[in-house]
């Protein structure tokens, strides 16, 4: 029997990444664990990684540094914007980071060359999320052809695999499969503009998905909010 080869996940420390990466062990992969730190204002989301990393047993946590902020363009790299707290719209957000999933996809997939892995598993979701571009099927679907062009192992006949298994789920759906699993999802982050004493802003987009997934699953939150996210 041959041994389970290893999976690149991406683990921002969010909630998404979390129910992800366990799919990933579910699944039988040994965890390469890698988040990136590019200077983003909820450098708590960081912390929430490493707790994330160690609960699952990665066999190695990447924590890897690439300032955004020296581009700017979002609210999330760029003190001067501030993070919107009106509620989920239907424009694309200013907490958009320029090409962001694009460039993290470039990272994992170097890792998973260099390790010989051949899966990366990451949260996007294309349902209940903020309407950014690159969570979308079609753009995974680009992704996965560009790393079959651009690598010595696609060019080889050792395709890589792109899984984003939350991508057609609810919040709601995620939740729930996150209760499957038996996670704590208490120890995930998800807020965009942290409130004081380390609780969710409770207002931010990211925030009141989360919330509103965990009152539609019927699950209690664990999320300590300065504000209780508005279910409207």
């Amino acid at each position: 029997m041959t041994s389970p080869t290893p999976a690149v996940a991406l683990v921002s420390g969010g909630l998404d990444s979390l129910v992800s990466a366990a799919l990933a062990r579910e699944a039988g992969h040994p965890l390469l664990a890698l988040s990136i730190d590019y200077n983003q204002r909820h450098q708590v989301e960081l912390a929430a990684a490493r707790r994330i990393a160690r609960a699952l047993g990665a066999v190695r946590h990447v924590v890897l540094p690439i300032d955004l902020s020296a581009f700017g363009g979002s609210a999330l790299t760029d003190e001067s914007i501030a993070v919107p707290k009106e509620g989920v719209g239907d424009a694309i957000p200013v907490t958009y980071v320029p090409a962001r999933n694009t460039i993290f996809l470039s990272l994992a997939l170097g890792w998973a060359e260099a390790a010989g892995a051949r899966d990366v598993f990451l949260g996007v979701n294309a349902l209940d999320y903020s309407g950014y571009p690159d969570c979308r099927p079609e753009f995974i679907s680009a992704f996965e052809h560009l790393a079959e062009l651009a690598t010595k192992a696609g060019v080889e006949g050792a395709p890589f695999r792109f899984h984003a298994p939350l991508q057609h789920m609810t919040k709601a759906d995620i939740v729930r499969e996150g209760a499957r699993l038996g996670l704590d999802m208490g120890m995930s982050w998800s807020c965009y503009d942290p409130a004081p004493g380390a609780k969710h802003c409770g207002l931010c987009d990211s925030c009141r998905l989360r919330h509103k997934g965990f009152e539609e699953a019927g699950i209690a939150d664990p999320t300590d909010y300065a504000v209780i996210p508005p279910l409207s």
